[in-house]
């Protein structure tokens, strides 16, 4: 289940796309199949192994042609090795939240941003996170876990100083958000713990099925209980 919207994020066949933070690739891999040029960047070894493996899988399927242009990199979200202006479009899903300095990261997301760009940041939401937090410690004080709360205008705000100009916003994932406040609530290491057991359940069979009631209700339910808040912006200036 993406939490970026490809289509506000004008991603189109031959779009040249920087996926940073990709995780296990679920963006980096629906840009792939739209024809995009897609780069997926984490900094864990881990985690670009997995993707590098599903790309490869992707093309012994059929879903992705030999030759398509879908590879994966290994580097700091705040330390990019590439030029500036190298990609047309860039996406930072789940991202900032994580990072110590997080303004290095924004520096360098906007400066690989080609002028007139879009990119794709999302973080979780300040209410359904602060919840998180309140219900549990353990929550984000693990090794790599967040590090802050973002709140909206604060968020705009240290993008829009690295030059970025917002497009458009909206709030994802309303559904996901009653798991994790369960999940806070019995104990953060209680997976199996019923309530929360039954509530993945329905989770996974919503994503795998995807029925017409649960969309109808995730997009009637986003704007007040959405867990994260995605944000699009233009880079500005040459």
């Amino acid at each position: 289940m993406l939490t970026v919207d490809l289509r506000r994020a004008r991603i189109t066949p031959g779009t040249r796309l920087l996926d940073i933070g990709c995780g296990g690739g679920r963006h980096a891999f629906a840009a792939a199949r739209a024809g995009a040029e897609v780069l997926a960047l984490d900094n864990s070894a881990e985690e670009c192994d997995r993707v590098r493996a599903t790309f490869a899988a992707m093309r012994g399927a059929g879903e992705l042609a030999q030759d398509a242009r879908a590879g994966v990199a290994r580097a700091d979200a705040a330390r990019l090795p590439f030029p500036g202006s190298s990609f047309d479009r860039v996406i930072a899903a789940e991202v900032l939240e994580h990072l110590a300095d997080d303004s290095a990261a924004i520096a360098e997301l906007a400066r690989v941003l080609r002028p007139g760009g879009i990119l794709a940041v999302t973080v979780p939401r300040f209410w359904p996170e602060l919840v998180n937090w309140c219900l549990s410690r353990r929550y984000h004080q693990v090794p790599g876990g967040h590090v802050r709360i973002y709140r909206r205008a604060q968020l705009r705000a240290r993008l829009g100083r690295a030059g970025l100009r917002v497009v458009g916003s909206h709030h994802a994932h309303s559904l996901h958000s009653p798991y994790w406040w369960l999940r806070c609530a019995v104990g953060i290491e209680r997976e199996d713990h019923w309530l929360v057991a039954a509530y993945h359940r329905f989770l996974v069979w919503d994503i795998v099925r995807a029925p017409r009631s649960t969309r109808l209700l995730a997009r009637l339910l986003d704007p007040l209980l959405g867990k994260s808040l995605v944000v699009y912006l233009e880079r500005q200036g040459p």
